[in-house]
């Protein structure tokens, strides 16, 4: 059976999903169909009229963008600008463009902000989310007789419900009795018409990520005795440390603020850096965010000694109030390293399919010296 987009989407999306990219965000399959067989995947930072191309005459017909090629509706097609032209190249040779942007910049796990801290070499048991999302929580509280609890516990498992942090199957049981009375039409099975019914119960508490609020309930159904499922399911207010924007990790031991320069310029492979130098103490709290990250700089002051971001403009400096140290890394190269990360989670799940890394130069800024 070969492999499908629709297979490779999934795989992306059980890492991103796109409920967690932004508002403004365009995510997701921009040109293709679901159901087209796969010759080949490549992976890119933009998808340009000349990825595209690339990606024709390697014999790939999907391109994996980080950024989306279309951010707002195309009113004509004529071929006028860049974004149009890659769009009208992508449809004439059938090539499958798919962005995965802020969804897989806001993931704790396997997402850009990751790849950065792996580069500047933060450990890993110290990562956490910089500023958690909040209202992407809730709660499902059911009520299933005692015999068939394991198995309901299990299905909804299965289906995402119990994570916690780097906890999973997380669940908050109590026994009690539930009654019912049956109603005509009735499952004979439960009991006649009319009849008056005590059942030996658990109460199950489980926490879900909001995206996964229909796979959940799908399992409860199936797995669930009952004909009528008792449940309640709650928005909560908590953060939600999983998902959210930036990173905040710690180094191995700390630095000066020259030397940690210089490591960061090393490790992320960047010509030039822009910063505002801070107050001068040894740097062990990195902050970091992949792309325009400068909404973050209160965050960062308040956790972090250093904060490693791009397109910072001039007056924003400022706002490190000569305290931390705000580093800008420029766009292109704070992301860079995201081509890599994308074809490392295909590979991973399909090992033996052509992922391709696009050897097109993408980014519009040169630098003069």
């Amino acid at each position: 059976m070969s492999l499908t987009l629709a297979d490779v989407i999934l795989e992306l999306e059980r890492i991103a999903p796109c409920e967690l990219q932004e508002s403004y965000d365009n995510a997701g399959l921009i040109t293709g169909q679901y159901d087209v067989p796969l010759t080949g995947v490549m992976c890119t930072l933009d998808c340009t009229e000349a990825v595209v191309m690339e990606a024709v005459q390697k014999g790939c017909n999907l391109v994996v963008a980080h950024h989306p090629i279309v951010f707002r509706g195309l009113k004509r097609l004529n071929g006028n600008n860049h974004v149009e032209r890659a769009v009208i190249a992508a449809i004439k040779n059938d090539i499958a463009i798919y962005a995965i942007h802020t969804n897989l910049d806001n993931v704790l796990h396997r997402g850009v902000n990751e790849r950065i801290a792996q580069q500047i070499g933060l450990r890993a048991d110290s990562l956490r989310i910089l500023a958690p999302m909040r209202e992407r929580l809730m709660k499902l509280t059911t009520f299933v007789p005692v015999e068939q609890a394991e198995r309901v516990r299990e299905a909804i498992f299965a289906a995402g419900a119990g994570r916690i942090g780097q906890y999973d199957e997380c669940s908050f049981n109590t026994e009690g009795l539930g009654t019912f009375r049956a109603g005509q039409g009735t499952n004979p099975f439960v009991g006649k018409h009319g009849e008056r019914h005590t059942e030996a119960e658990q109460r199950i508490e489980v926490i879900l990520p909001r995206h996964l609020e229909n796979a959940v309930m799908k399992a409860l159904r199936e797995a669930h005795p009952y004909e009528e499922v008792a449940y309640d399911l709650i928005p909560l207010l908590n953060q939600w440390q999983e998902a959210g924007s930036g990173l905040l990790g710690e180094l191995q031991e700390p630095m000066p603020v020259a030397d940690f320069l210089k490591h960061v310029k090393t490790s992320m492979q960047v010509g030039q850096l822009r910063f505002a130098e801070g107050d001068g103490r040894l740097i062990y709290k990195v902050a970091v965010c992949g792309g325009a990250g400068s909404f973050l700089i209160g965050k960062a002051l308040r956790q972090a000694d250093a904060y490693l971001t791009a397109d910072i403009k001039y007056h924003e400096f400022f706002e490190a109030e000569n305290k931390l140290l705000l580093c800008d890394l420029g766009h292109f190269e704070s992301e860079k390293f995201t081509i890599g990360l994308l074809s490392e989670i295909i590979r991973g799940k399909f090992p033996n399919f052509a992922v391709l890394l696009s050897e097109t130069e993408t980014n519009p800024v040169k630098y003069y010296s």
